[in-house]
């Protein structure tokens, strides 16, 4: 493959990115699932290089992501933001994340991969990273132990109050 240096550097981040997601991912999805970088050629001038491709340990298989379900495809992204603030912060230079927000996807979830997400952001929490979830999700707001409630009134304002469990 002919690559641009930039193109190069890309790859190597993305790579140490996937190796920290897929130790996440292992957990979350029972180790089913593990990311990879695909070496295909995009079509239209897209990033060939940077696409990704999902192993099934399951089926023996590897696929591309576009192909996982609305749950495995939440689980994936969020062990993929959470390997990227990993890399990011292994860096010297005093970088640190310590406050993530996660708007939805949890409805997408089924009954263990909720419990499994919930497990991996309390974690987090214990772990000093600040956590903020947006979501309608009843199992979620009660696994919480703060939640900033909103709530939309007729008059077209909109009323917050926090519960402390």
């Amino acid at each position: 493959m002919k690559l641009s240096f930039e193109r190069y550097l890309q790859i190597e981040y993305l790579e140490q990115i996937l190796e920290a997601a897929n130790e996440r991912l292992k957990h979350l999805s029972n180790g089913q699932f593990h990311l990879t970088r695909s070496d295909r050629q995009e079509a239209r001038g897209k990033q060939s290089g940077l696409g990704l491709d999902v192993y099934d340990a399951y089926t023996g298989q590897a696929r591309d992501v576009k192909t996982m379900s609305g749950g495995e495809k939440f689980n994936a992204s969020l062990c993929l933001a959470l390997g990227m603030a990993d890399v990011i912060q292994s860096f010297e230079g005093n970088v640190s994340i310590e406050t993530m927000f996660i708007d939805e996807g949890f409805g997408s979830l089924d009954e263990e991969s909720l419990n499994k997400a919930i497990e991996t952001l309390v974690d987090l929490q214990k772990s000093g990273r600040m956590i903020g979830v947006i979501s309608h999700v009843q199992e979620l707001k009660a696994a919480i132990p703060a939640i900033l409630e909103v709530e939309k009134t007729k008059e077209g304002i909109s009323r917050t109050r926090f519960q402390l469990k």
